[in-house]
């Protein structure tokens, strides 16, 4: 089905127009025709905030999908299970279990927060579609489940573990992304591409059985990304020719600026309050 319009703002960000709320993290609000659809809810203090400066209700979302569990995607989940009317929540199952980031020495815990997981035991059941594998959620509308890791350039992005210690490293297992199927192709959006950007746009097109990729829209976690990744990036890029690229969140600068020089017009970096329309 080819949605018959198709609205995407940027609620949450790293950046952010004037008179918003900047914070690391990421929230979209979608508009697919007559659905509403919230990507993921930020640390949850700008969510709010940011809504209610651009006048969109959270109290109208349909479905809530979680891109996986780190803390800056799924902080503001209460409000929005609290103020939206019957939401369908779309997520992996691993969202909830302990999270760590391990810098000189020293562990971070990067999870869920404790409310969050309290507003998802609160939800009915018949409400929660824990997401394992790919599935449409509405006419149009897919979301990936877990993301196969095919390209040998990419990782999860940082260091990441499932203990304090360091023992256990964390694959992210949990990572997915959504499409919208457009007239022009697909526009898919992502949280943090823990999996990759290039096995996600792969994984997308395979499954939503396209090559015609209009836009992605999201973070891409290339921060902390060394120069031969980002070449190997950039390439796939150039063949998977997205009309339109908006890097957001975890992306980082030097990602950005060599992905401009790569497709000029066609980057748009992204910031809370931009919206966009296909």
């Amino acid at each position: 089905m080819i949605l018959p319009a198709l609205a995407i703002t940027i609620l949450v960000d790293n950046q952010a127009d004037y008179g918003l709320r900047a914070e690391h993290g990421l929230s979209l609000w979608i508009e697919a025709g007559a659905t509403k659809i919230l990507f993921d809810t930020g640390q949850g203090a700008a969510l709010a905030d940011n809504a209610g400066h651009l006048g969109i209700g959270l109290a109208q979302t349909d479905i809530l999908v979680l891109s996986h569990g780190h803390y800056d995607h799924s902080g503001g989940i209460p409000l929005v299970l609290q103020a939206a009317r019957n939401p369908l929540l779309y997520c992996h199952a691993g969202v909830v279990q302990p999270r760590y980031t391990i810098r000189n020495g020293k562990a971070k815990t990067i999870r869920m927060p404790a409310r969050s997981m309290a507003a998802i035991d609160r939800l009915p059941e018949k409400n929660l579609r824990w997401t394992s594998r790919a599935r449409l959620i509405a006419g149009g509308i897919g979301v990936t489940g877990p993301i196969p890791r095919e390209t040998d350039f990419e990782d999860p992005g940082g260091p990441f573990f499932l203990d304090p210690q360091g023992r256990r490293a964390d694959p992210i297992d949990d990572d997915l992304a959504l499409w919208l199927q457009t007239d022009r192709g697909l526009v898919v959006c992502v949280g943090c591409c823990h999996a990759g950007i290039v096995n996600t746009l792969n994984h997308v097109l395979l499954l939503a059985g396209t090559n015609r990729l209009r836009a992605v829209i999201g973070g891409f976690h290339l921060l902390n990304a060394g120069g031969e990744r980002l070449a190997h990036t950039v390439a796939a890029l150039h063949a998977l020719a997205p009309e339109l690229i908006v890097p957001c969140h975890c992306t980082g600068e030097k990602a950005i600026q060599l992905l401009t020089a790569a497709f000029g017009e066609r980057v748009a970096a992204g910031r809370a309050g931009t919206r966009y329309t296909f």
